[in-house]
């Protein structure tokens, strides 16, 4: 993937960063289904209701010591361990911030602002896209100014990836989404669009609060997002983010195949069948 900064390293070097990264991303899928409740993902029952509790958690932590192992028998072990703890304490960061935010109400000086949000995204889901750039630099022999330009980045993509994944929640093909129309505006969940709504000083912004506030129907709702501004913001918010990643970006000297599928992947991010 690497330039001539990685010149002579394996091709193959990063699949053990991907295998490792993977093995983290199901896990913590396996643990925040059990966080949620959610009893199907994609239309398949989770693996705690599959299974129970019990050995959905043992599952989880097996995963995650496979990645551990994975890493540990690479050359760069202690360094790509370090990078992987690293993103796995952000992500329990924004895991706890994202549980917190469903107890607070969504007005007054309590309420979630959006870049408070903004944070828990970029922790719980930018850290590990931030871990799997990364990691592949590292064991690809990149120096650390590129390790750490692709962590910047990585992290970028994924707080982008997070909020376009708030938008297809309330305005999403389930088809696409694997999830029911409204899902997410069902489920209470306090997402980017929402909260940029309510921070909107359009009237609808008002009507959406005491909506809210009430358990109104979520398709009403969503009308009243859109009115506030919402989804409008929310995209707008992503493509900055993937701005701030291609900004990341141009300082790397990636080779051109491998840039054009990481730019790509920037386009993807914000189009996504919306």
């Amino acid at each position: 993937m690497l330039g001539a900064e990685a010149a002579g390293a394996p091709g193959r070097a990063g699949v053990t960063a991907a295998v490792a990264v993977e093995l983290v991303h199901v896990f913590s899928l396996v643990h925040d289904d059990i966080m949620d409740g959610d009893p199907a993902r994609r239309g398949r029952p989770t693996v705690w209701k599959a299974y129970g509790t019990g050995p959905a958690v043992l599952a989880g932590d097996g995963l995650f010591a496979l990645a551990v192992q994975t890493l540990a028998e690479t050359a760069a072990g202690p360094e790509a361990l370090r990078l992987l703890s690293t993103a796995l304490g952000d992500l329990v960061r924004g895991q706890a911030d994202d549980l917190l935010f469903a107890s607070r109400p969504w007005t007054g000086p309590r309420r979630v602002r959006p870049e408070e949000y903004r944070a828990m995204a970029e922790h719980k889901t930018g850290a590990l896209l931030g871990c799997a750039a990364a990691l592949g630099a590292l064991l690809g022999g990149a120096p650390p100014a590129t390790v750490a330009a692709l962590d910047r980045a990585g992290r970028q993509l994924g707080t982008a990836f997070q909020i376009v994944d708030d938008v297809l929640g309330i305005w999403g093909d389930p088809e696409v989404t694997g999830k029911p129309v409204h899902a997410d505006l069902r489920e209470r969940k306090k997402t980017y669009p929402v909260l940029a709504a309510l921070g909107s000083p359009l009237p609808a912004a008002g009507r959406l609060a005491t909506l809210l506030e009430s358990a109104g129907e979520p398709a009403e709702a969503a009308a009243l997002i859109e009115k506030a501004g919402g989804r409008s913001v929310a995209l707008s918010r992503a493509r900055r983010c993937v701005d701030s990643a291609e900004a990341a970006l141009a300082g790397v000297p990636l080779e051109g195949r491998a840039a054009g599928e990481l730019r790509s992947l920037l386009a993807f991010l914000v189009r996504r069948d919306l």
